[in-house]
């Protein structure tokens, strides 16, 4: 049984008439998974039909529907399984389509979006943008949470700055989710370390960067090698800068890598 998505938008708005395209689908043996309003006044519905012919169906009737415009109809994707249970799309760059942009106050929603991505399998290399105190790990480790997979800290200032530079026993699982720290791996002068992130980056698994621009800086990384970029706000209007960030580390580290600000093992 295959799966679909549906959008449409209502152009003569009268009593019955989700009903009345309810009962289409049900005589086409189309069954309603979910339904839901989305951006601008459209409606949104994941749909299960046994072939495809009953979904062109559906579309051929709809076309000579005078009350309704069907936007899409489509295999769902993470968007459109998000925007249905959330009620709105998330945003993403213009621009650059692989960007995520959500407000501290949308933390479910993007909980929820990155527990849908962590639950693949496979490679995924995900970038999170962000100011100090914007909810960025604890998000990532939320999401881990929510998709049953366990996560290892590679590198984090989570309690203090701390920098794996060794894996034990079902921590080189490809079911766990990795998480390191740009910044603190970029100033990091343990070797150890930095080859314990190249094994990890060639690993089939979800591996999360905080601070992915500086995390590029100075290796053999791109910022294109990333699936996904997201960037997380306390308003819409904030600047992600990385100076404040850089110098609370800094502070929190006013020795070398190896001083006892440092938790490495």
């Amino acid at each position: 049984m295959g799966e679909w998505y549906l959008e449409y938008e209502v152009q003569v708005n009268r009593p019955g008439l989700l009903g009345d395209i309810s009962s289409l689908l049900g005589m086409l043996r189309v069954n309603i998974v979910t339904i839901n309003g989305v951006d601008g006044g459209r409606r949104g519905m994941l749909l299960r039909a046994d072939n495809d012919d009953q979904i062109e169906r559906f579309a051929q009737i709809a076309s000579t529907m005078d009350t309704i415009q069907v936007k899409k109809i489509r295999e769902p994707k993470l968007r459109d399984i998000l925007a249905v249970r959330h009620g709105r799309y998330i945003q993403r760059d213009v621009d650059e389509r692989k960007t995520f942009r959500f407000l501290r106050s949308e933390l479910g929603v993007l909980v929820d979006f990155m527990a849908e991505i962590f639950k693949q399998d496979g490679h995924k290399l995900i970038g999170v943008r962000g100011m100090p105190r914007v909810g960025k790990t604890e998000s990532v480790v939320a999401a881990s949470v929510c998709a049953n997979k366990k996560w290892i800290f590679l590198s984090s200032t989570m309690i203090k700055q701390t920098v794996r530079n060794t894996l034990m026993g079902d921590e080189f699982s490809s079911d766990n989710i990795f998480i390191l720290d740009g910044i603190v791996t970029r100033r990091a002068e343990d070797e150890r370390h930095m080859q314990l992130v190249r094994e990890m980056m060639r690993m089939p698994t979800i591996k999360v960067v905080e601070h992915p621009d500086m995390f590029v800086q100075h290796s053999e990384y791109d910022i294109e090698d990333f699936d996904y970029i997201i960037e997380l706000r306390t308003d819409p209007d904030q600047e992600i800068t990385y100076e404040i960030m850089e110098k609370n580390h800094m502070m929190s580290n006013p020795g070398t890598m190896g001083g006892s600000g440092l938790f490495n093992f």
